[in-house]
Formats: C-alpha cells, structure tokens, sequence
C-alpha cells in the first residue's frame, strides 16, 4: 500500500481527498463501524459551534440553511455522504494496534485482527476522542458520588435533582452546564473566570471574521500572544444563565473527600456528580512501539510533519498549524499541508524500495 490513513473522522477523510488529488490512492483503517469518527458518540444536543456555511469541508457544501448551526447528528450525515465521494477504500471495524518501522523506509501497521499491513506512508488521525483527559484532583478515585468525563455524557435526564459540578470553562463544559441546569443545580468550577465571545458580530458570526480577516490561519505562536484565555461562543443565552444565577461559577476545588468536594475556601458541599468537561489529549497508542512520541504521549512533530520518521504525518491535532485546525472549517488546510510532502516520499519510497 502506498499510504494508509489511520482513522475515518473529518481528518482521515480530508486527507484523504488530498491524497487522491496528488494521484495517490489511500486505504483507510477506522475503529468504528461508520466513516464518522467521534461525532457519534458525543452528547446529544451537541451542535457545531459554526454556521453550516463555515461548517463544510472542500468538494461538498454542508446542507441546509447556510446560518443554522448543525446538529451532532446532521454532521454524522454529513460525513458519511463525504466517505462516499472520495473513491476510496475504508476499512471500518479495523482498530490500529501498532506502528513499526519495516527497515526500509516504510512502515507495518498491525491491527487488532492480527492482519500486518506494509505501506510507505502513514497519516495518524485517529483524534483524540479515546484518550479523555482527567485532571489529577486529590481524592478522585475514592469519591464516592458520581464521577465521569464529558466523553460519556449524553443527556440531561438522569441528573434530575442532584448537585452537579461540572469542571471546565470552555465550550463545551458551559453547554452542558447550561442544559443540565434545567434539571439540577449546577456550579461550573473553573481556574479562571468564563469568558465570553458574542457568536454575533456586526450582525455576522463570529466565524465570518475569522474567515475573512485570516483569523483562523494564525499559527499558534501568534495566537498564543493574542489569546490569553479559553473563549466561549455565546448568543447571550449563556452569559444570561450565569448572570442569573441559574449557573453558578466557583473557582476550581482543590480535593475529593468522600461525597464532598473541598472547595478553593475551604468549605465542603455534597456532590451527587462532578462532570470533567475538560478536553481530550492525542489518542495515539499504536505509534508508541516507533517512537514518534515523547514521554507525555504526544507527538513529536512540526505543523503535522513528524520530526523523528520519514513518511509520518499527524492531521487533527488541536492547534496543529492554526486556531481551526482540527474543525471542519479547518482540517482540509492541514491536511493539504501535510498531503504534499508525504505523496512526494510514498512515490520515492515505492520506487525506490517496491513498496
């Protein structure tokens, strides 16, 4: 095989369709059963924190009224439409164990059916949906309330009546914790103080001015000067809740202690269930026995071009190159980024060692 794509969400599929644009044909290995990646598994009332028109990956225009905001379930769609478009091979059901050198410029991938594959090139996109991060809060493992990460919220119905905490201060921790709000009492517990950005600006989103001012192409070090602090699209009804008291905020709490929570005052207060809204790390297990990570299990790259192996490149990683990319708007620039000089090594590769 020329290069296979580890992964079938919005970033195997685009680099995919950049692959075949440079006359190089992939072959996909996806986990799961549908070429959708993690938008399956999300939380039911999750919705795109884009308008559809900026929602759309390149060949196909997202459906429906340009100005709506898709729901978790149209981008499922969504993506399963664009799988087909791309003419070509997606192997679902098909978990990537390992990524092992092969002594001569390529590489072989195993799979968890034992099946070892050869190809010259690989784009890790597998997201990191599967490796949820959870703060290391003393006290956690023996809490005895409810604990979980936002990975495994679905809906608000089972909550109804408890005291949630939910831990997190970005988008998605205030999405859940406004609509858990109508069925319990909620208390966002954060570092620092929600900041809102109106999704609303000179009567356009937000997203507009992203586009068009060149925004969402600010490589991190740029933003890293611009942008203090996480910001939380908001068309008022947020800000509302919180200013309301229908959502409190406290500051983070320092420990568990067995159904309380230790805030940073030092008071204690009951907890039925503490929700960690609080983000996601690489999911990259299979790359472990090559060595393409550092100790932290991160990798070791530049803008998606790994650093230690010849033929190994990461699409979907957050802030890999610029504020959107690992979104829909944004993940087909990284993935042409990294298309060019990978297509360029696998027709090397594949002349120079019959791979």
């Amino acid at each position: 095989m020329e290069i296979i794509v580890i992964g079938a969400g919005q970033s195997g599929l685009a680099t995919a369709r950049a692959l075949r644009n440079l006359g190089v044909s992939p072959v996909i290995l996806e986990a799961g059963d549908q070429p959708t990646g993690s938008w399956p598994h999300y939380y039911d009332s999750l919705t795109a924190f884009s308008p559809a028109r900026y929602s759309a990956m390149p060949g196909m225009p997202f459906p429906g009224d340009p100005d709506h905001y898709p729901t978790r379930d149209e981008v499922v769609d969504y993506l399963q439409r664009y799988a087909e478009t791309l003419d070509v091979e997606i192997r679902t059901g098909t978990r990537v164990t390992a990524v092992e050198a092969d002594g001569s410029g390529g590489f072989v991938v195993s799979t968890a059916d034992d099946s070892r594959l050869t190809t010259a090139g690989v784009v890790a996109a597998s997201g990191s949906f599967g490796n949820p991060y959870l703060p290391d809060v003393p006290g956690r493992e023996a809490f005895t309330g409810q604990s979980l990460h936002a990975a495994d919220y679905h809906s608000p119905k089972k909550y109804a009546g408890q005291r949630v905490i939910v831990v997190g201060a970005g988008n998605s921790a205030v999405q859940i914790g406004y609509e858990l709000a109508e069925v319990a009492t909620v208390t966002l517990a954060t570092n620092h103080p929600v900041a809102f950005m109106p999704q609303l600006l000179g009567g356009k989103d937000v997203h507009y001015w992203h586009t068009t001012t060149g925004f969402d192409e600010l490589p991190l070090e740029w933003l890293a000067q611009i942008i203090h602090t996480t910001l939380v699209m908001d068309t008022g009804d947020y800000a509302d809740a919180f200013e309301s008291g229908r959502v409190s905020r406290r500051s983070m709490f320092t420990a568990f202690d067995g159904d309380d929570v230790i805030w940073a005052d030092g008071t204690r207060e009951k907890a039925d269930t503490v929700l960690f809204a609080t983000g996601y790390r690489p999911n990259l297990p299979y790359l472990q026995p090559l060595g393409a990570l550092d100790g932290a299990g991160v990798p070791k790259h530049v803008g998606g071009i790994s650093t230690t192996h010849a033929g190994l490149v990461y699409v979907g990683l957050e802030f890999q190159r610029s504020f959107a990319s690992n979104t829909l708007r944004g993940v087909a620039r990284d993935a042409e980024h990294v298309a060019a000089p990978l297509a360029a090594y696998a027709v090397k590769a594949r002349a120079a060692y019959g791979l």
